[in-house]
């Protein structure tokens, strides 16, 4: 029988929360407080990144929840899943300053994403190795002589 070492939601709720308050309100704070310098515009990306992957934790707990996995997601790679779509909106921010996103582009630059998660979740699965069953406990006192060895009742 396969034990579920799963986290609950539960346990992610306070990453959540401190994320994606903190994370939009960096990213309201350097919109409306800030005038438009090179440090706003770093703490507005650092902030979407940030809310991005506070929005993303629900949604890569869930999806993995869904669609298990052998060796199961653990907390680190659901933290990891959600960090790719906050970097993937950074990224696109910073693309769309020089008008260089597209459709195209963004389907690209995903797809990049999507593969390069593909092969560390491949790379663990690679070495993964099943938990080791339990050895049973040596018999003691109860245990039936060996063939061909005299007893202590043949003795005494």
């Amino acid at each position: 029988m396969q034990t579920d070492t799963r986290l609950p939601l539960r346990a992610y709720l306070p990453a959540v929360v401190f994320l994606s308050v903190f994370g939009w309100g960096s990213a309201l704070l350097a919109v409306l407080a800030f005038p438009p310098t090179v440090w706003a515009r770093w703490l507005l990306f650092f902030g979407g990144t940030l809310g991005l992957v506070g929005l993303a934790l629900p949604a890569a707990w869930f999806l993995n929840l869904r669609f298990p996995s052998e060796p199961p997601a653990g907390p680190a790679v659901i933290l990891r899943q959600a960090i790719w779509v906050g970097v993937y909106g950074a990224l696109l921010a910073w693309l769309q300053q020089a008008r260089l996103v597209s459709l195209w582009s963004g389907v690209g630059l995903a797809g990049g994403l999507i593969a390069i998660e593909y092969l560390i979740r491949m790379r663990e699965r690679a070495r993964w190795t099943p938990p080791a069953a339990a050895e049973p406990a040596p018999l003691t006192g109860s245990e039936p002589p060996a063939p061909g060895k005299p007893t202590d009742a043949a003795h005494g």
